[in-house]
């Protein structure tokens, strides 16, 4: 992996430099001796390539130095303007070595980028704990969506069958109103017609001479059960309870017996339970 960015680093390095050094000679060497120009050529090169081994020393101790940073890319921009004066001043292929003019710069910023690559590198073993890592992560992610799913499925199951439930009961509780309806209708006629309502009202309650009791339809709906408060509110005490009893009891000759007097007693709008009930008939009987 470093060979990745330290070889296209070192490949451009070794072309600027070549290319600076070839320029300067074939440009100053009409102006001055040519050992003169190679010797500039070399300088130039020879200070960027100190700067960058210095760079690069420090970077393999874990340290950084801003001066040395700035004297490279000075020694870069100086042989790109070199290389820029040089295409500038040809008559002939001034665009061939402008193109060429940006490589010192190029090789600059891939040392750059390779000492950006060997800060952020890691080691073989914290690669694979953070592969280990991501791949729980996601295996998590799966399991999690999975059972996301699944309970989604089955909700909209539930609801299904909960709404196929009351759809049901729903059904039910037409067809049965719909039957009372119909037995209400029933008995409202059989109320309403001449001989039909003189039969009931003769079999529905006793006969009274000069006396016809109107037939009454059954209470339908909901009826409201007694609360306990109201109970306790009518419970009668053991004396007032027996002297009640004794006088039903005794109101007809011969004495009436514990089923009809228990009957008159809740005819007459008294409420007492059944157990203090008969403890009553039995004191007084």
């Amino acid at each position: 992996m470093r060979a990745k960015t330290v070889l296209p680093a070192v490949a451009m390095t070794a072309v600027s430099m070549v290319l600076t050094l070839a320029v300067v000679v074939m440009w100053l060497g009409a102006a001055m001796p040519w050992l003169v120009a190679l010797v500039v050529g070399l300088g130039i090169d020879g200070g960027w390539l100190a700067t960058l081994a210095y760079e690069r020393r420090l970077a393999a101790q874990g340290d950084h130095n801003r001066t040395v940073t700035a004297v490279g890319w000075s020694f870069g921009v100086l042989a790109t303007a070199v290389l820029v004066a040089h295409a500038l001043s040809v008559e002939h292929s001034a665009g061939a070595w402008l193109a060429v003019a940006w490589l010192p710069l190029a090789a600059k910023a891939l040392w750059l980028v390779h000492g950006m690559w060997e800060r952020t590198a890691l080691t073989p073993v914290a690669l694979d704990a953070i592969r280990g890592i991501q791949q729980e992560a996601r295996d998590e992610a799966a399991v999690a969506r999975a059972r996301l799913r699944a309970e989604a499925a089955t909700e909209e199951t539930r609801l299904t069958a909960v709404t196929e439930a009351g759809a049901r009961v729903a059904r039910v509780q037409a067809r049965t109103a719909q039957t009372l309806s119909g037995a209400w209708s029933t008995l409202e006629t059989a109320r309403a017609g001449e001989e039909t309502g003189r039969a009931l009202t003769s079999v529905t309650t006793r006969v009274t001479p000069g006396v016809t009791p109107r037939w009454e339809l059954p209470v339908w709906g909901p009826t409201e059960p007694l609360t306990g408060r109201s109970l306790e509110a009518a419970t009668l005490t053991d004396d007032a309870l027996d002297v009640i009893v004794d006088d039903i009891r005794t109101s007809q000759t011969p004495a009436l017996s514990y089923r009809e007097m228990a009957a008159r007693f809740r005819a007459a709008g008294h409420s007492a339970s059944e157990v203090r009930l008969r403890a009553a008939w039995k004191r007084v009987a």
